[in-house]
């Protein structure tokens, strides 16, 4: 007899995994579900991965900003450190408010302001600054690395799922079928 169910991992990163149900029936007789309550547990457990992705989705999204926006810095500050020895004033525009530059002029280029979120702005020298961007450049390109992990993962678990379902709905109708071939027709009476 085949085995009910069988799943490689048990979840990953807290996304539970979702079995994959060889067959129905022992999985119906040994969860104690009905078909339906099978099926409403299967949707809801559908509908939780849909919200999970959305969120890791979200996450991607920022995460494929910021990474640009962090080699920028680093340009910015290579640019600066390029300048640093040579004399020369370096001069830029920069964004005031959105869509509204001003040119500047600058003399001193042997520290960077960054900001580093909340309203909060540190200064530090060229060299801690391109340390610091090179750490979050590699922190988020790590961080992108296991969240696209994490969504192919959940994508798996949700075809998984779907399959399931079908197969729990197909086998019900199947036994319908059967059930409907088995009951005697009535026979009209002479």
């Amino acid at each position: 007899m085949a085995s009910s169910s069988s799943s490689t991992a048990t979840e990953r990163r807290g996304i539970p995994a979702a079995a994959f149900i060889e067959d129905v029936e022992t999985y119906l007789n040994q969860s104690g579900l009905d078909v339906n309550t099978a099926l409403a547990f299967l949707q809801e457990r559908l509908q939780q991965y849909k919200l999970v992705e959305m969120k890791l989705l979200a996450q991607q999204r920022d995460l494929q900003a910021k990474i640009p926006d962090i080699v920028k810095c680093l340009d910015v500050v290579a640019t600066l450190e390029a300048k640093k020895g040579t004399g020369e004033d370096l001069i830029t525009d920069f964004e005031i408010s959105e869509g509204i530059y001003s040119r500047a002029r600058i003399k001193n280029m042997d520290s960077v302001c960054l900001w580093l979120g909340a309203n909060v702005m540190l200064e530090y020298s060229c060299e801690e600054a391109k340390a610091l961007l090179q750490k979050n450049l590699e922190n988020a390109k790590a961080s992108l690395e296991v969240l696209v992990a994490d969504l192919q993962f959940l994508r798996d678990q949700v075809t998984i799922t779907q399959v399931t379902i079908a197969r729990v709905y197909n086998w019900d109708v199947h036994q319908r079928r059967i059930r409907q071939t088995a009951t005697p027709k009535d026979e009209p009476h002479s």
